[in-house]
């Protein structure tokens, strides 16, 4: 289906109707706290630390794989008029979020029901692939797969640009509240694959699959946890 007036395209597969995945929130029922918890916990500047460093250019192919409810597609789009922008999330009913902010945004958007370990997109066919706190939702099968995805759909020169929790491990948090942000940082360390971060870890991963140069280029301490952001070219 489609909205023509804000050029919204969906793309949807019966194959990816019963894989299971871990909706953004943790637990379905709680996506319409999504948008409000994004807003509280401050993670817009962030997202403008991400498009700062991945350098986006009008006109270039772009995909954002664990998009969501579309925060960080809107946010491209503002900064980068004439980008073509796609949103992969496994979750329906965050694209369908998605959607209605797009439209009201007047922003053309398609967007995608797929799984980052299995991108529907032909070889070489994209500029850029960006992520914001999506990866650490894989297993470590799936982490592999999807950066050996994310080189595949790139074109020669093309540029992966990576915000998730990471950053050297004897880092941790001392936000605002002081206590409970180090209990919340120590918590999603607690994480098997917020574990695999630390420590260069999504370098290493996207090195292992094919991405030389792949690099740590930021680090952030937000109340909930240690971010970087991590780009590599193809």
């Amino acid at each position: 289906m489609a909205d023509s007036a804000a050029r919204i395209r969906f793309v949807d597969s019966p194959e990816t109707e019963h894989r299971p995945f871990l909706p953004g929130m943790g637990k379905a029922w709680l996506m319409p706290l999504y948008d409000p918890c994004t807003r509280l916990l401050g993670i817009a500047r962030f997202r403008a630390q991400l498009i700062k460093y991945a350098q986006i250019e009008a006109g270039q192919k772009v995909l954002d794989v664990g998009c969501g409810s579309g925060d960080l597609l809107l946010a491209l789009a503002a900064a980068v008029p004439g980008a073509e922008l796609t949103g992969l999330d496994p979750d329906g009913v965050a694209l369908g979020r998605a959607a209605r902010k797009a439209a009201a945004a007047g922003a053309g958007v398609t967007l995608i029901r797929g799984y980052a370990d299995e991108l529907p997109l032909e070889d070489a066919s994209l500029d850029h692939v960006v992520s914001t706190l999506a990866i650490h939702h894989l297993d470590a099968e799936s982490q592999a797969r999807f950066a050996a995805e994310a080189r595949r759909v790139l074109s020669p020169g093309g540029k992966v640009t990576i915000l998730d929790f990471g950053g050297p491990s004897g880092d941790h948090a001392h936000g605002p509240l002081g206590h409970l942000s180090a209990l919340l940082d120590a918590a999603m360390r607690r994480s098997p694959q917020v574990q695999a971060n630390l420590d260069d870890g999504l370098p290493d991963l996207l090195r292992r699959n094919g991405f030389d140069d792949a690099a740590e280029v930021a680090h952030h301490q937000a109340f909930f946890g240690s971010l970087t952001i991590v780009r590599a070219t193809r």
